[in-house]
């Protein structure tokens, strides 16, 4: 089996409030392999889109990256300078964002954010670069590109603004995309365009994909493997068909009650009993065992490992004691 494209291996961020240290990201390990797409799944505010951050390193005060190994190309980014993560950043691994008006700057035209970029990352003069600019817009299928290239944010839509993000990812034609949350602000017919979109890019780029959401019909459609998080931590993984036919987790098959499925007549939505836990002071032993139905005694106590129940597939729960060994630390 050849390196993945991209790997974390017990990744830890802290952020370091007036109100005590939130643990945000706590031990993730997560791989990216070549050409493929996966999901990061799980409700907000368990610590996706930190997870994105500190892979990217754009992780910023007050949070701070502790501990853990990011490879990316047979790199480990955490011990790049900033320069040469610069290099990487936006180059060979990029990222799409959820909120485009919070990344995009008000006072630039479209045509020159992207010139930013492609000037960054690629040996050209300001003409080759306006080109490049103009390509990438026309190729995430803005109508009459030439004009937008001189338009403010403010006077293209939300979906249009999410397009002029992704050609800014793609403007150098990036082996890996990370997506976080691309389709939140948007009404569901644009989503559906902005999700075919991303799926067409990696195609056509060869390139691998990241994509956080909450989102399960998402993953279902357009990813190959799907890691699931809850409260800083990854609880389950395994390939998108195996996870929806059989979670392992009782986070997971929580979540799928409570998602719509077109192949499933349902009366009543099932709901996650309690609330996601304070990451200031989670609970001990399993965080999720004060909202699981199915819990042991000793879930109250001891964390549980993760343990690989087949190759690819894991479950951090103590139902799997002994149906499968825990994954090394």
């Amino acid at each position: 089996m050849s390196e993945p494209l991209l790997s974390a291996k017990n990744l830890v961020t802290r952020l370091f409030t007036d109100s005590g240290t939130v643990l945000a990201v706590d031990g993730v390990s997560l791989h990216v392999g070549h050409g493929e797409a996966v999901a990061l799944v799980g409700e907000s505010g368990c610590g996706k889109s930190m997870t994105a951050l500190s892979l990217m390193r754009l992780v910023r005060k007050p949070g701070r990256i502790i501990s853990g190994e990011v490879t990316f190309e047979g790199r480990n980014l955490l011990s790049l300078s900033e320069r040469e993560m610069r290099d990487v950043r936006g180059g060979r691994l990029a990222m799409v964002f959820q909120d485009p008006m919070t990344f995009l700057n008000p006072l630039m035209r479209v045509g020159e954010q992207i010139m930013e970029a492609v000037l960054l990352h690629q040996r050209l003069g300001r003409s080759a670069a306006r080109l490049a600019a103009l390509e990438a817009l026309e190729r995430v299928g803005i109508p009459a590109a030439k004009n937008v290239m001189d338009y403010f944010p403010h006077q293209l839509s939300g979906g249009m603004r999410q397009r002029v993000l992704i050609a800014m990812a793609i403007s150098s034609k990036p082996a890996m995309l990370i997506a976080d949350e691309p389709t939140t602000a948007l009404d569901v017919t644009i989503q559906a365009q902005i999700m075919r979109l991303l799926a067409q890019l990696r195609r056509e780029l060869s390139s691998s994909m990241l994509l956080i959401t909450h989102d399960l019909g998402l993953v279902a459609e357009y990813c190959d493997r799907v890691y699931v998080m809850y409260a800083g931590r990854i609880v389950e993984e395994g390939d998108v068909f195996g996870v929806f036919a059989n979670p392992r987790h009782p986070y997971t098959r929580a979540l799928l009650r409570s998602t719509l499925s077109p192949d499933r007549r349902i009366q009543k939505l099932s709901s996650i009993e309690g609330q996601p836990p304070n990451l200031i002071m989670p609970p001990p032993g399993c965080r999720f065992h004060p909202r699981c139905g199915e819990k042991l005694p000793k879930c109250a106590v001891d964390a549980p490992p993760d343990f690989a129940l087949a190759p690819g597939v894991g479950a951090r729960c103590w139902l799997y004691e002994g149906n499968g060994h825990a994954a090394a630390p």
